[in-house]
């Protein structure tokens, strides 16, 4: 009986062996690598609002910001995270830990082979793609590509000429940074004690971030050299979320915030509303000081995240998916009996505004959608559609219109028009003009 019952137990431990693969079997030398699936991965989502440290950022062909975590990434500085391997998956081919060492993207027009080129170094690896493909002969060592660079590395980041003295790459490992000159491959090694361990590197606005941790640290590319208070929480100023520390300061984390805005407009006072996420700026023209304020508690029937606004007769007109909302401009901010009335009622138009703006005390009112813009006559109700006209970009995120000018504002930027005819007249873009910095006043 005794013999029986081991017999049992020996054939169900067996079963069940069987039954369940080992998740901690080891790679034996020689054996091929398990082929993973693209379309699923087992690695956490991360929420990055809740203040997560990322493996790499780089910027993609098109100049947007790509974060890296574990198998995944977020594309821009809102929305979800999706895989990695959706965008890039090869990575996956030749490489199984689950996680991107060190990015950046080598836009440097001298280099014609490598221009708009992003890398990814993986162990002793770095993969190079372009338009989202496996260049040929890649995944190489990272020696035969950047010889004098170690492996493992921890973070990477480009350096252009004129802000390094040639093109160049800095590479962060540990407490060591390599400067990598590209068409020499000259290599000088530096320390710099008094930055922390970058585990990820970013050029962004021509200034340099070193990431560790959910904070950063702007540093000086050549010296090294950390200016202003430092570290800040990168959720304050790369990504939108809706909540923030105690330790967060609204005003300057709003003015130097990297998020793009959703809407902007100056009312007949010469004030300025800038809005973004569940957050907005006021800056009086008496003034020229900032305050920062969430929207709830201006425009408490809004909530959050505005589509566009723009001001007409002591009016702000705040536009939410399919509806506008009329305030009344004081102090609070009362909405108007009647509202919110959908955007036909109002507008006269379907479809989502992109940007909408008033300029003097003309009855005109401007609403981009996509690349075209209508001028649309206010005295009437709904509003008549003066004319509609196409315009030499593809889309905007917001638009204000005052004495010096129409200003249209797209991703950190913005472009000055001297009226909207001749934005509509242009062929080209003009200067690009930073909006942290030469609209919001941030000072670093």
């Amino acid at each position: 009986m005794r013999l029986l019952s081991q017999t049992l137990c020996l054939c169900l431990a067996l079963a069940l062996s069987q039954a369940a693969p080992s998740h901690h079997t080891e790679k034996m030398a020689g054996d091929e690598a398990p082929k993973h699936d693209h379309k699923e991965h087992h690695g956490a989502v991360h929420e990055r609002c809740e203040g997560i440290e990322f493996d790499a950022i780089a910027a993609s062909e098109k100049g947007v910001p790509f974060f890296f975590k574990g198998d995944h990434l977020w594309k821009g500085f809102h929305g979800p995270a999706e895989l990695s391997n959706g965008s890039f998956k090869e990575l996956d081919d030749h490489h199984h830990l689950g996680h991107v060492d060190a990015a950046f993207r080598m836009h440097y027009e001298d280099d014609l082979k490598h221009h708009d080129h992003i890398f990814f170094f993986l162990d002793d690896h770095v993969f190079s793609y372009y338009n989202h493909t496996l260049e040929e002969g890649f995944p190489k060592k990272i020696q035969e590509v950047f010889p004098g660079i170690p492996d493992h590395l921890d973070a990477a980041v480009e350096c252009p000429k004129g802000e390094c003295d040639v093109d160049s790459v800095l590479f962060f490992k540990g407490d060591d940074v390599f400067h990598f000159e590209v068409a020499s491959k000259k290599v000088e090694e530096r320390e710099w004690a008094h930055l922390p361990n970058c585990t990820s590197a970013f050029r962004w606005l021509e200034h340099y971030y070193c990431f560790h941790g959910h904070k950063f640290t702007k540093f000086h590319p050549v010296t090294g050299l950390v200016t202003g208070k430092y570290p800040k929480d990168a959720r304050d100023f790369f990504m939108r979320c809706s909540k923030f520390g105690e330790d967060s300061d609204h005003v300057e984390r709003e003015q130097c915030s990297r998020v793009h805005l959703d809407a902007i407009t100056s009312d007949d006072s010469g004030t300025i509303y800038a809005f973004r996420g569940h957050h907005y700026l006021h800056q009086e023209k008496a003034t020229d000081a900032w305050k920062g304020f969430t929207i709830e508690s201006s425009f408490k029937e809004l909530h959050s995240e505005v589509d566009a606004v723009f001001s007409h007769k002591g009016h702000l007109y705040m536009i939410k998916d399919d509806q506008v909302f009329n305030y009344k401009e004081g102090e609070p901010h009362t909405l108007v009996d009647g509202y919110p009335k959908s955007v036909k009622e109002v507008l006269g138009i379907d479809g989502h505004v992109d940007a909408a703006f008033v300029c003097g005390d003309h009855h005109t009112v401007h609403v981009i959608q996509g690349h075209k813009m209508f001028d649309l006559d206010l005295s009437k109700t709904p509003a008549e559609v003066l004319q509609t006209v196409e315009l030499p970009f593809k889309n905007v995120d917001a638009g204000m219109c005052g004495p010096s000018g129409l200003k249209i504002l797209r991703g950190s930027h913005f472009y000055h028009y001297d009226s909207p005819m001749i934005m509509s007249a242009s062929k080209a873009m003009p200067e690009a003009h930073k909006i942290s910095l030469d609209l919001l006043g941030c000072d670093h």
